[in-house]
């Protein structure tokens, strides 16, 4: 007889696991399962009952290991296309009145001259 954890029953895990619901397995305590020492030393042979409910959690862990590293390599990739899209994006052109050259601004102030001579 097993004494795996009385509150998580390995017999309600393999059976919701066989019938394929993970996500019901999961909820009745799959990843907070530990089996008893009787089940580790069976587990080599994989006569336990406790096998196929550790290597489901197994493949959960490899699962989600993969998710989360998925999510990180895309918020990466999100930060990398932001960063050259604002390397890309020229800096905003402020509205003020652009400086003459020196010469055109003495031209002008020559032709204002001139025209300030005519109407008096």
């Amino acid at each position: 007889m097993h004494s795996c954890q009385p509150d998580l029953s390995p017999q309600t895990l393999l059976r919701l696991l066989q019938r394929d619901d993970a996500d019901a397995a999961i909820e009745a305590g799959l990843m907070r399962f530990r089996p008893c020492s009787a089940c580790e030393r069976e587990v080599a042979g994989y006569t336990s009952l406790c096998a196929p409910i550790m290597e489901a959690q197994q493949r959960l862990d490899r699962s989600w290991a993969a998710r989360d590293r998925y999510r990180a390599r895309q918020a990466r990739l999100a930060r990398q296309a932001a960063a050259r899209d604002a390397r890309r994006t020229p800096a905003p052109v402020e509205k003020e009145k652009a400086a003459l050259p020196p010469s055109a601004a003495a031209i002008l102030a020559r032709a204002k001259a001139k025209a300030a001579e005519r109407h008096q």
